[in-house]
């Protein structure tokens, strides 16, 4: 009788213990991450589809010269440099749709270098 007592004891102890893992991965794998590349004149790709109160990641990328990123709305106002990576984490409010700018002149087209952020 102590035996299936033990037995039934160290299956919850084991149970409990998955349970608690799994909570922790999840946690540690973070937010989505959206790769955007910037180049000379334009953003890959030029738009994204967020959820509304979902946290993202978007791992910025510059090809070529320094970036600007920038959205006041959705509180996004960031640089990277050429060759290197930003990352910009938000977790967007208010459904929309967001032109996201190359805030940094950057050439000769720089005004036409924007994305889209759409918020649903």
């Amino acid at each position: 009788m102590m035996r299936n007592h033990y037995r039934k004891l160290l299956s919850l102890s084991a149970l409990t213990i998955a349970l608690a893992g799994a909570g922790n991965n999840a946690q540690a794998a973070g937010p989505k991450v959206i790769d955007i590349t910037a180049k000379r004149f334009g953003f890959t790709p030029d738009q994204v589809v967020l959820k509304k109160a979902e946290t993202v990641t978007l791992r910025l990328h510059s090809e070529d010269v320094t970036h600007g990123f920038s959205m006041r709305k959705l509180k996004i106002d960031t640089e990277v440099e050429a060759g290197k990576t930003a990352d910009v984490t938000i977790t967007p409010d208010t459904a929309g749709s967001y032109t996201t700018i190359c805030d940094h002149l950057c050439g000769a087209n720089h005004g036409n270098m924007k994305m889209t952020i759409v918020v649903e």
